[in-house]
């Protein structure tokens, strides 16, 4: 199985940034986490700063991979047209957040991406990511079963 794990603005200084709310971990040990926790998935890690690409990338995830893990960053609370971009792809999508959400500040408890995923996995750190992978693949086997 092939996943996209796609990670918005910013995420590329998690480590660095802010490491009281998401943690210490840069994003490249998190993906190596990830090789490492799930041998058997082909990942493909993608991040950037800029919502066009995001949107580019999950359109060529539809015929690259089987599922998404997506990070929407602060794309999260107001990009509508990345929602679409996930409803477009048609793959089963996971959001995913390294801080818990509703947790923070009101204007941050507001996801628009949300309602176009399979679920949202947030608030346990870098651990989220493996979270998001296992629900990810708990989905296709429920779906396969």
């Amino acid at each position: 199985m092939k996943v996209l794990v796609l990670n918005g603005p910013n995420l590329n200084l998690v480590g660095t940034r802010e490491p009281q709310i998401y943690g210490p971990k840069k994003l490249v040990d998190i993906n190596q986490d990830l090789c490492r926790l799930y041998p058997t998935v082909d990942f493909l890690f993608r991040q950037s700063n800029v919502e066009g690409e995001l949107i580019n990338m999950l359109q060529e995830a539809s015929s690259l991979c089987q599922g998404v893990v997506f990070n929407p960053g602060g794309y999260t609370h107001y990009a509508i047209a990345l929602r679409d971009a996930v409803i477009a792809c048609g793959l089963p999508t996971v959001e995913v957040h390294l801080s818990n959400l509703h947790a923070r500040e009101t204007f941050r408890r507001n996801s628009v991406i949300a309602g176009a995923c399979i679920g949202q996995i947030s608030g346990f750190g870098a651990h989220s990511y493996a979270l998001a992978v296992q629900a990810l693949l708990n989905w296709f086997q429920e779906k396969t079963a």
